[in-house]
């Protein structure tokens, strides 16, 4: 099993592209801010893209690359497995940090170290572009918040507001680069 990794380009970013890729993740407990503390609370439910996700998606991710941000991929055998995306406006009141806006790995390739390549080759990318921290408004499930911290993520010193508004659960997180 070996895993190809590159940059895509606009043109390839279509439904065909995800017809492989497996969104679900089984949720049984998320992270909660409950009076000033993070606290595990009991959150169960199944996680998983409906079609106009994916559409959404699609347009999110050719919106990224027209802006000058970066798509990026893991493949087996010529097949999507995993992808990661940032965005390319410098933002906060220093101007350091750049958004990582989207971080998935399929269901089926989980646990072989394609999360760890994706997101240090976005570090990568984004301190090559101008940031100095990576924004992330990180799904609240403990497994995916436990892989953040693994990488070194912490809680954001400044929490970009139309994430909050977006993702109410979501954890925001920071990356130094």
């Amino acid at each position: 099993m070996k895993i190809q990794y590159r940059e895509l380009n606009e043109n390839e970013i279509c439904r065909n592209l995800f017809q492989q890729f497996i969104r679900r993740q089984n949720v049984v407990k998320c992270w909660r801010r409950e009076g000033g503390q993070w606290l595990i609370k009991d959150a169960p439910f199944i996680d998983d893209w409906s079609e106009a996700d994916y559409q959404v998606l699609i347009t999110c991710l050719k919106n990224t690359i027209a802006t000058g941000g970066f798509v990026y991929g893991a493949f087996c055998g010529g097949v999507l497995k995993g992808f990661t995306s940032i965005e390319a406006a410098l933002f906060g009141s220093n101007g350091e940090y750049l958004d990582l806006t989207s971080l998935h790995v399929s269901e089926d390739m989980r646990g072989k170290g394609i999360g760890k390549t994706l997101f240090l080759e976005a570090g990568r990318w984004a301190k090559e572009h101008g940031g100095r921290k990576l924004y992330i408004s990180g799904h609240s499930a403990v497994e995916t918040q436990a892989f953040y911290k693994a990488m070194g993520c912490v809680e954001a010193q400044e929490y970009n507001q139309q994430h909050v508004e977006a993702e109410p659960f979501d954890c925001q997180l920071e990356y130094r680069l």
